[in-house]
């Protein structure tokens, strides 16, 4: 969960654009991979993939305990953003998450290394603008804005990632739909934060979402300045959640179409 002050709200929101722009730029002119005749090591190497089982082929590119459970993976969005919970198999294949594996999911994104400087960037900004006034400046202020945004991101994920799920069978995995055109995908991209998978496989209107960040919201309200705890202010901080959400739903979608086509790497 992000909380920011007005003016830090436009500038991420100004990078959020940004970000759009270049998945917009990197799908554009795909046009689809022209496959090559397999040779004889080439199908042999399959044959050999195809007789492993889903544990021996996700420790042999070095999957982590829960992804390997969750059919899930962390590809780093630039490398540096932790992306826990983004699925490219079939979801049919995959089992519905225990409520340990939702919590475990949320603790990883908690505490992956990638979150300590976003922290960081977060309470640094605060700083600058001097927000919230009651702390004021120096090394204790800052600490108060870093323990602050690690609170905020660390409530966030848990409701939406593990608590809410548990409590209401959703499923809090991102099922990317990785093929197809780009409007289409990028409506999909959307359409996530309103509509969710079930653990029983169907899907429905994702209460996770909605519910989860608004009671985050709500509860911050307990270690932020008096002149923030206003109904105001919380909703405003609503809705830039939810469009926090979205756009990460769509670097999620995209971010192997803009390593490929951008940063020319292959897909892991």
């Amino acid at each position: 969960m992000v909380r920011l002050n007005t003016a830090s709200r436009r500038g991420l929101f100004l990078l959020m654009c940004g970000f759009v722009a270049l998945i917009a730029s990197a799908t554009a002119q795909q046009s689809p991979p022209t496959p090559a005749a397999p040779d004889s090591k080439t199908a042999a190497a399959k044959d050999s993939k195809s007789d492993q089982g889903p544990d021996q082929a996700n420790a042999r590119v070095g999957k982590s305990k829960i992804e390997q459970e969750t059919g899930t993976i962390n590809d780093r969005i630039f490398e540096v953003m932790p992306n826990y919970g983004t699925v490219e198999e079939n979801p049919q294949k995959l089992r519905a998450m225990t409520t340990g594996q939702k919590f475990r999911l949320a603790t990883a994104s908690v505490f992956d290394w990638g979150a300590y400087p976003f922290n960081g960037i977060l309470a640094g900004i605060g700083q600058a603008q001097n927000d919230p006034e009651a702390w004021g400046q120096g090394w204790g202020a800052y600490g108060k804005r870093y323990g602050a945004a690690f609170a905020d991101n660390s409530i966030g994920s848990y409701m939406t990632v593990a608590i809410y799920p548990s409590l209401l069978h959703e499923d809090p995995r991102y099922y990317e739909m990785g093929t197809g055109r780009f409007s289409h995908r990028f409506v999909y991209g959307i359409t996530r934060l309103f509509v969710t998978r079930t653990d029983a496989g169907g899907t429905r209107f994702n209460y996770s979402e909605l519910i989860g960040n608004a009671s985050a919201a709500a509860m911050s309200n307990i270690y932020h300045p008096a002149e923030e705890r206003t109904a105001g202010r919380n909703a405003t901080t609503l809705g830039f959640l939810i469009l926090y959400d979205g756009v990460s739903n769509e670097l999620r979608e995209f971010w192997p179409d803009i390593r490929r086509k951008v940063f020319r790497k292959k897909n892991p």
